[in-house]
């Protein structure tokens, strides 16, 4: 069942996040693109923002729908994780209704539906704030994520077995969650340059309305530019603190076995499926790395100690690590402690309830330990790790090359007879969603077996369902999910086939 609900959870998850990028980084270009119509008067402005309004608008109508289909979920497959975090994962989803998505519902149909009904002015104000609102859906969603992947702000309540909110904003404020924040909106603005480039592209490469793909890979490529910088700043930063607060995800991530003192950052690797924790097999096949920059994007210094997955899991007292092995030991105390605690309270042993609550306090922190099996459960998939985190990177390191390319090009007005790069144009329309998914199955998939670092196993955080139940739903789901793609992609392309409005 947990399988299952996993899959469905992944499934929901990434199709949902196809048109959410799409919707915080196009939000903001079309409110620049109509910023210049108002300042300057020249309608060609108005038609392109027009055009593109009409994009996004197809792509914020799905992406609702999918967005309310995942926040049910957490009702029905992770019935215990929502009682337990409940009382945190809840205030940051209710302000998003409240202080974001009504900005953004409201405003939108001023945006879509006020032209010519309301002056430049509001109109404009109108756009702006649907550009604010989605980003502020954004930050109220990756503030959730970020407490999952770094609880703070919170204490465990053995009363009602319940993670309890005592700080709101050291958990609005969290480092993880500001960085999954900046992080996420950068490469949000990336993937849509990368669309407007990609549309504009094929615009040109089928010599129709050329004025305006010229004009509009002019602006994204410049926007592309810049959020390809701050994506690589956000990105480093990230990384950084997931090798704080994650290391095992940032082992994963690299194929670290064994812990190294100025280990090297791998660039290239082929991972040996039949390594297994503990054993003497060589964890790549093949590799290549830089010395010592692992170190230094872990720990800020060349010189420093980076652990590897056995490091995590069994111990390394010469560097101060401490092992799963010896968390589950203090973790299955803390269950047992709780579990005395209940039972001295149910039936009024003040005295014996006192003292397992005091054994309680002193091993809390390790109680999501007590769950697991095994030790080995707490290392997550290496080489989808591994090859996704390449994936995102590489392509990274790509884009600003080829939004430089475009702009020097559409410039010097030689964008129209560069036919391979308008092919490149088109194709990294896709590669772009590619490296904004690899980045998220790093992010969810990384963090396993934790629904919460540390202190939810997944196992744990179920419903009481069969296999059967939810194997069914998730079925249903991904037919539902597969029309709602096909549907958007054929309107959207009918959009751009009919291109923008010429009077």
């Amino acid at each position: 069942m947990v399988n299952w609900a996993r899959a469905q959870f992944a499934l929901t998850a990434m199709f949902h996040w196809i048109f959410v990028p799409l919707t915080l980084g196009l939000s903001f270009l079309l409110a620049f693109f109509e910023t210049l119509y108002v300042r300057t008067g020249n309608e060609a402005w108005k038609r392109i923002t027009k055009f593109w309004m009409s994009l996004f608008a197809v792509n914020f109508a799905i992406g609702v729908a999918t967005g309310i289909i995942l926040e049910f979920e957490f009702g029905t497959n992770w019935s215990n994780y929502s009682w337990m975090v409940g009382d945190i994962f809840g205030a940051p989803l209710a302000a998003e209704g409240i202080f974001a998505f009504f900005i953004e519902a409201t405003f939108f149909a001023v945006m879509f539906f006020g032209w010519n009904r309301v002056s430049k002015g509001f109109h404009l104000f109108s756009t702006w704030m649907v550009a604010v609102g989605s980003n502020l859906s954004a930050l109220w969603i990756l503030v959730a994520n970020g407490w999952m992947q770094y609880p703070v702000g919170m204490k465990f309540n053995p009363e009602s077995a319940r993670f309890e909110m005592e700080n709101f904003f050291e958990v609005l404020l969290s480092p993880v969650a500001i960085g999954k924040f900046t992080h996420v909106t950068s490469s949000s603005f990336q993937l849509a340059c990368l669309f407007i480039v990609g549309v504009s592209s094929w615009f040109l490469l089928r010599r129709r309305h050329q004025e305006m793909a010229k004009r509009s890979i002019i602006v994204a490529s410049i926007f592309g530019l810049f959020a390809s910088g701050f994506v690589a700043f956000t990105g480093d930063e990230s990384a950084h603190k997931v090798g704080q607060f994650q290391p095992m995800k940032l082992a994963a991530m690299e194929g670290l076995y064994d812990g190294e003192v100025g280990a090297p950052l791998l660039i290239f690797g082929v991972p040996n499926l039949e390594k297994r924790p503990g054993d003497d097999l060589p964890a790549f096949h093949e590799a290549v790395g830089i010395p010592y920059a692992l170190s230094f994007l872990t720990n800020r210094s060349f010189n420093s100690f980076v652990p590897g997955i056995n490091d995590l899991l069994y111990g390394n007292a010469e560097h101060g690590v401490m092992g799963v092995t010896e968390k589950m030991t203090l973790g299955k105390q803390a269950v047992e402690q709780l579990a005395l605690y209940k039972g001295a309270k149910k039936v009024g042993n003040d005295a014996a309830a006192q003292q397992a609550l005091v054994g309680f306090e002193q091993t809390s922190p390790y109680l999501g330990y007590g769950y697991l099996n095994s030790a080995e459960e707490a290392v997550p998939p290496i080489a989808l790790n591994f090859f996704s985190f390449r994936v995102m990177v590489g392509l990274g390191m790509f884009f600003p090359l080829l939004f430089l390319a475009f702009l020097i090009a559409t410039l010097y007005d030689k964008i129209a007879e560069q036919k391979w790069l308008l092919v490149t144009g088109v194709a990294s329309l896709f590669l772009g969603y590619i490296a904004s998914e690899a980045g998220w199955v790093v992010a969810e998939v990384g963090r396993q077996p934790w629904a919460i670092q540390g202190l939810l196993p997944v196992g744990v955080a179920r419903s009481n369902l069969t296999a059967a139940t939810v194997a069914g739903t998730f079925f249903m789901f991904l037919f539902l999910f597969t029309v709602l793609l096909v549907a958007e992609v054929r309107i959207m392309l009918k959009q751009i086939a009919i291109g923008p409005e010429e009077n």
